[in-house]
């Protein structure tokens, strides 16, 4: 079973001259509560090129304290994660295996690193004893395991039976992810071992659902005593980056161990933390530098190539990133991840003249299949979040027998085959093979001339032809007799539509304001028709409820009575087309993008 708990904390450098100040009165803060020292013992996996790593995840195998186990860390926001927890076992548990999947792909996935850290624990309360944040000051030995890295020990192989709890606990975690207890049965190997480095830093996480201002209040304290936040974003980073040159590392055995304890933070210096070799900290200039140099806003396209494979880029990064979310049933992660799929498609079939479709028509067909495998999951959330909303609004007079019941079994059914398949596709290999071909397409691009290109000019001409095929069926919908077949058309113009919009979406950042001004003109055009298709689904359904309740022997009055406000609103959204239109095409701006 998984548990999953939100972590926000924030990290701080430390050494041998910092002193943490009191944090008694900051906040509601009454007491600080010892909660004694620990020492973790932890190995992280990732594959040999780091994939999780570069995408700012954890996935590690942890004992001692009171969270033993496997833990994966999902990044949220900035100083936010969402911890994974499973109980420890020997092999890596199929659900976390599952939520890096679309990160891995078919990558092994294999120990980097091993952490060793002694944790002194505080826990800031209220007056009451309320637990709000804890503070714990870490004493870290981390070391890379395997990639090649010269070896802890080289020359001294008769060494690392004898150092091997110094380098891994009580623990030689040097195996693959299915073999991790076996190998912490198993004294360090030492060809596969770097050279380590240590550090010591501070944290301060919320407790359950607290304010985040008090983790401000404490930024507020620690700056005014000259306590910096870390550069890294988590204790692997660190490890990784000052391991990098692992060859130039001072052998361990050849450094102090840090001496003593960390002591009360009212009373006591948080240092005397040794390192093997401590890299030149950036100055405060230099960080800021770089704060706001990462903050900017990415510079304009300079080619038509630059701007297509860059919206491309991000819709695949979303497309990797809900994967998990949607494998943990987050709320709207399956409408996101479906239009991530949509987007991508769009943008392939756009802008032809930019990626030859001969190497991306194959893809959209894959994603078109992905897609459609997401909205039977999709359509029965949308459909029966309207069907409950329709059922709500209605006087309760008019709410004969038991509807909500009945609906509620119908979503449920639904739901329930709707989910499994959706998980069985996501573990797949079909879907597997899309996102290396996605990742594929990335590093070796299928440019065509127009794609070395000022970008103006071809994608300018790509949104507009895309704009006049939607014009024609929106034409060919004002025209259709109302019924089934204005129905299919009006239908076929919201494809349309959406097509548009996101072939200008794609164009914003390279075209400007009127490709942004365009964009949203669709999308409104794209949101009627939407709307207008919900209500033909709804009233589909509302038919087959109808039907069951009748032959269940229970009235279907309320049923007809949402049917005949559907029907309506539908009638509602044909009428307002012609001014929505009117509107959205305006020659203006199709002036300002070329046409």
């Amino acid at each position: 079973m998984a548990d999953t708990v939100r972590e926000i904390e924030r990290k701080y450098e430390a050494d041998g001259s910092t002193e943490l100040p009191d944090l008694t009165g900051v906040a509601g803060v009454a007491a600080l509560a010892d909660q004694g020292t620990v020492v973790l013992s932890a190995t992280y996996y990732d594959t040999p090129d780091q994939r999780l790593a570069a995408d700012g995840i954890t996935l590690r195998r942890r004992t001692g304290g009171g969270d033993a186990g496997w833990h994966l860390k999902l990044p949220v926001a900035p100083g936010v994660r969402d911890e994974v927890r499973m109980p420890l076992a020997e092999r890596l548990p199929r659900k976390l295996a599952a939520l890096v999947r679309s990160r891995v792909r078919g990558a092994p996935l294999t120990p980097v690193a091993h952490l060793r850290t002694r944790r002194t624990l505080w826990v800031l309360e209220t007056a009451g004893g309320e637990p709000l944040a804890e503070v714990a000051v870490d004493d870290v030995v981390a070391h890379r395991l395997g990639d090649g890295a010269v070896p802890y020990g080289t020359g001294e192989a008769t060494c690392a039976a004898d150092v091997a709890y110094e380098i891994h606990g009580d623990a030689g975690d040097v195996a693959h992810a299915n073999g991790a207890a076996e190998a912490e049965r198993r004294p360090a190997q030492p060809d596969r071992v770097t050279t380590g480095v240590r550090w010591r830093e501070i944290e301060v996480e919320l407790v359950g659902d607290g304010d985040a201002g008090l983790l401000d209040a404490v930024d507020e304290i620690f700056a005014a005593a000259g306590i910096r936040p870390a550069g890294s974003a988590s204790k692997l980073a660190r490890a990784l980056a000052e391991t990098a040159d692992a060859g130039r590392a001072t052998d361990i055995r050849t450094v102090k161990k840090t001496s003593g304890t960390a002591k009360k933070p009212t009373k006591t210096r948080a240092g005397a933390a040794t390192t093997e070799r401590r890299p030149k900290k950036p100055k405060a200039s230099e960080q800021s530098k770089k704060a706001k140099k990462s903050k900017s806003a990415p510079p304009t396209p300079r080619t038509a190539g630059d701007a297509v494979l860059a919206y491309i880029r991000e819709q695949v990064r979303t497309l990797v990133e809900l994967d998990p979310a949607v494998r943990r049933d987050l709320p709207d992660s399956v409408h996101q991840m479906r239009v991530a799929t949509r987007r991508l498609r769009s943008a392939f079939r756009s802008y032809g003249t930019v990626l030859d479709r001969s190497a991306t028509d194959p893809i959209g067909d894959e994603l078109k299949w992905l897609a459609g495998e997401l909205g039977v999951d999709r359509d029965r959330e949308v459909l029966a979040a309207r069907l409950r909303a329709g059922l709500a609004g209605l006087p309760r007079e008019l709410r004969l027998g038991p509807v909500a019941a009945r609906l509620r079994l119908w979503s449920q059914r639904r739901r329930l085959g709707s989910r499994q398949t959706l998980l069985a596709v996501l573990d797949g290999a079909r879907h597997l093979a899309l996102l290396e071909s996605l990742h594929a397409l990335l590093a070796d691009p299928p440019l065509r001339p127009a794609a070395a290109r000022p970008p103006a000019r071809p994608m300018g001409k790509a949104v507009l032809k895309d704009y006049r095929r939607l014009a024609g069926r929106v034409e060919a919908a004002l025209a259709a007799p109302a019924g089934p077949e204005r129905d299919e058309a009006l239908h076929s113009a919201r494809k349309a539509a959406k097509r548009v919009r996101y072939a200008a979406e794609a164009a914003g950042p390279a075209l400007g304001g009127p490709a942004k001004k365009f964009a949203k003109r669709m999308k409104r055009v794209q949101q009627l028709l939407g709307d207008h298709q919900d209500s033909v689904l709804a009233r589909e359904a509302l038919r087959d409820l109808a039907v069951q309740a009748h032959g269940a022997g229970e009235g279907g009055f309320s049923f007809g009575l949402l049917y005949g406000r559907e029907e309506a609103a539908a009638a509602a959204r044909e009428r307002e087309l012609p001014e929505v239109w009117r509107k959205a095409s305006r020659p203006g701006l199709r002036r300002k993008l070329g046409g």
